[in-house]
């Protein structure tokens, strides 16, 4: 290895040998650094001599850890570096995601790539509630993970899950939220606008809804559940026992932006028009091809309640602000975005770079495609 590689591991070596948090907090940073910078050129032998220096490391801290605050830190920072590295060692991220303390595991539960569902799994039947809710918010989570979670019965936890667009959900997962959502009209207004709520649990959930509930869920439907929900409300009122459930067709807005884009006619003032028009089907079509992604990301994007996952395809895309905020406003029937919150999304827009944002398209892509597709 070259010569800055080996001055840092002699102070590693140095660190240990003197047992001082403190110095072993800062060498852990620079350790960290070096390696996200390098991880991509780096060979086997490398990354395990990485790895072996990370478990040195936070194994010194960690004996610290306990009665000063300043280890704790380190270890968080530390926690906070490794977690987006998909090259990060395995076994260092596992043992900071069992971490006590959830300003250390919660970096890497939220987003390191290095974690199994398994892995998931495990920490879900084992930790507490915090922990619980950094893994609901991973932007893609399989059945077998969020049954694990559910399975603690914690509504914070369930909460989350409705509100992360990526969280697929078993029918037993849904059963176990809707008896949750009787009691809580936060979770019940979140549960009846998911995209992937069967209908026949939608139905069931509004027999028992209050007017309130139906209100609120009617204002915050999406224009591409708006009519079913609406539908399920009279359905449930009536005791109807018909389905209610349609799909969104996309191959017209598919050909329709395909034909744009050959034309040469597809452009943000395009896309604008669309979403002030409340066009959902083309909006998402065209910000998919705009942002050069799929509309099968877009869309749950679209759907969530969460309103600042969209904003990552409409950066990369390099979308003006007028033109977002009326794709945000676009994804009501009616009304429009509160202008608190508003506000609160430019400034994010504003501090997400178009490198950030192609970067986490490009890792929503991979799980997406690396998770089994169910019905």
């Amino acid at each position: 290895m070259s010569n800055p590689h080996l001055t840092i591991a002699e102070e590693v070596q140095a660190a240990i040998a003197t047992g001082s948090a403190e110095r072993c907090s800062g060498v852990a940073a620079r350790v960290a650094s070096l390696f996200i910078a390098t991880a991509g050129s780096l060979d086997v032998e490398q990354q395990a001599l990485f790895a072996d220096v990370f478990e040195r490391l936070v194994n010194t801290i960690e004996l610290r850890a306990l009665a000063d605050v300043g280890a704790r830190i380190a270890l968080a920072e530390l926690s906070a570096q490794l977690a987006p590295v998909s090259q990060a060692p395995a076994a260092v991220i596992r043992r900071l995601a069992h971490h006590d303390d959830i300003t250390v595991a919660g970096p890497v539960l939220s987003e390191s790539p290095r974690l199994s569902p398994e892995d998931l799994v495990e920490i879900a039947g084992s930790q507490g509630e915090k922990h619980l809710i950094a893994v609901a918010g991973r932007w893609w989570l399989q059945e077998i993970v969020t049954d694990a979670l559910l399975a603690r019965r914690f509504p914070s936890v369930s909460r989350k899950l409705m509100k992360n667009p990526g969280a697929r959900i078993s029918a037993a997962g849904f059963s176990i939220i809707l008896a949750q959502a009787e009691g809580d009209p936060e979770l019940a207004v979140a549960t009846g606008i998911r995209a992937d709520l069967p209908a026949g649990l939608r139905r069931t959930m509004l027999q028992g809804a209050t007017e309130a509930v139906k209100a609120r869920l009617l204002a915050a439907a999406p224009p591409h559940l708006y009519e079913e929900i609406r539908g399920a409300i009279a359905a449930a009122a009536a005791g109807a026992e018909r389905g209610m459930s349609r799909s969104r067709d996309f191959g017209n807005a598919k050909l329709t932006v395909a034909k744009l884009k050959q034309t040469g006619k597809l452009s943000e003032a395009l896309l604008l028009d669309f979403a002030r028009q409340r066009r959902y089907t083309e909006t998402i079509a065209a910000i998919a091809e705009l942002a050069k992604c799929s509309i099968e990301l877009v869309r749950p994007l679209m759907q969530s309640l969460r309103s600042d996952g969209i904003l990552v395809p409409c950066r990369a895309a390099g979308l003006g602000w007028t033109t977002v905020a009326a794709i945000l406003d676009s994804r009501f029937v009616s009304g429009e975005t509160k202008p608190d919150e508003l506000i609160k999304l430019k400034n994010r827009y504003l501090e997400l770079t178009a490198d950030e944002a192609r970067r986490l398209l490009r890792l929503w892509t991979i799980r997406a495609s690396s998770s089994p597709k169910t019905n």
